[in-house]
């Protein structure tokens, strides 16, 4: 139990005293992104290499408190294994986004990282998933099958983080949430290994929270985003694997489902394959940016940075209460049910706007009435 508190602080700690002198070196050596252009919403020079110590802080934390002593040789030679490839993983992931926040990086080698860093993953350290545990009726999958879902779950979720780090503070506190709630279920669950990794990314990202949070300090760059979603896709599909211990409450047992894995990432998934479809529909190229996000649909409603990410917060939170309180049906029902209420949420945010910009065009009128 001390390993779960003692990770999680050690992490916190590492970025709340390193971040500060990163900042400084990055104005020193002009690794910032400057205020211009249609998609940036940032009124002054920040820097974007916080991805750097979000990076170091999580391995270091994991790594210090891994327990090496654990009695279970077995179970102990399982999860270093693990430690192993997701080492691996994180590192090709890091260089590659430090790379393009620094210098850029095409697309195509983006994602041919991501794919090499998802095979191995899905190959070598064998995290992937095998069965849809009755998700439209479907029980175990093939083989073929469970690496090209597996493989996409990856892609997807680092893109998805990539992508929603748009708003100051988005990426950061959805992470945070998804390493708090993946690292209690995991605790539930007995895998001291996935609690560990979940609680440390959790407590870099508080910390990193104080600086990133609107008026943003520093940004975390893709080398930030992308770890967060390699992380988050790792703690999904494990927990996907997952099944719930003999001794846990029923009602926790009711937790260990596809449905609320999803429902903890469900905002940057939600988000990413909308943007994807919208994309594909009008024939642009999905990696193309844009201002039709669901952030931006809120800011473009005259809310805050602040006020937008807030509201996205506690609709990810409503979003897993759906799918943790119907999960006491079959996960058919429980996945529709929370779709459903996912669907309407993103209908209301595109209501909201076209409410707001109809306000804001009365107002103009009526203040240019008034000055003739």
């Amino acid at each position: 139990m001390y390993h779960l508190i003692f990770v999680f602080f050690t992490a916190l700690i590492v970025v709340l005293f390193s971040t500060p002198a990163l900042i400084k070196v990055a104005f020193l050596k002009r690794l910032f992104d400057e205020p211009g252009g249609e998609r940036k919403i940032h009124k002054r020079i920040v820097p974007t290499i916080g991805g750097i110590i979000i990076f170091a802080a999580t391995l270091f934390s994991f790594a210090l408190w891994f327990p090496y002593d654990f009695p279970d040789m077995e179970l102990l030679r399982k999860w270093t294994r693990e430690f192993q490839f997701i080492v691996c993983a994180l590192l090709i992931i890091f260089f590659v986004g430090i790379k393009d926040d620094i210098i850029g990086t095409a697309p195509i080698k983006k994602l041919a990282s991501q794919i090499i860093v998802g095979m191995i993953l899905v190959l070598m350290a064998e995290i992937r998933i095998r069965s849809l545990h009755g998700l439209f009726g479907v029980q175990d999958i093939p083989l073929w099958a469970s690496v090209f879902l597996t493989l996409f779950v990856y892609i997807v979720s680092i893109n998805a983080f990539n992508l929603i780090d748009g708003v100051d503070g988005l990426a950061a506190g959805l992470g945070l949430l998804g390493g708090l709630g993946f690292g209690f279920l995991f605790f539930l669950a007995g895998d001291i290994v996935m609690c560990l990794l979940a609680f440390s990314l959790a407590g870099s990202l508080l910390a990193f929270l104080i600086f990133n949070f609107a008026p943003a300090k520093i940004f975390m760059g893709d080398s930030g985003s992308m770890i967060i979603g390699l992380v988050m896709a790792i703690l999904a599909i494990k927990f996907v694997e997952t099944s719930p211990p003999q001794n846990i409450n029923p009602l926790f047992s009711k937790l260990f489902t596809p449905v609320v894995s999803m429902s903890i990432i469900a905002y940057a998934l939600t988000d990413t394959l909308r943007i994807f479809l919208r994309r594909a529909v009008r024939g642009v190229s999905p990696f193309v940016a844009d201002r039709h996000h669901l952030h931006h649909l809120l800011i473009d409603s005259n809310m805050s940075h602040a006020k937008t990410v807030l509201c996205i917060y506690f609709a990810n939170i409503l979003i897993i209460g759906v799918a943790c309180a119907t999960s006491i049906y079959s996960i058919s029902i429980s996945f529709f049910l929370t779709l459903g209420f996912v669907i309407f949420l993103v209908v209301l945010t595109w209501l909201f706007k076209l409410y707001c910009q109809k306000k804001i065009s009365k107002t103009q009128v009526i203040d240019q009435a008034e000055s003739i």
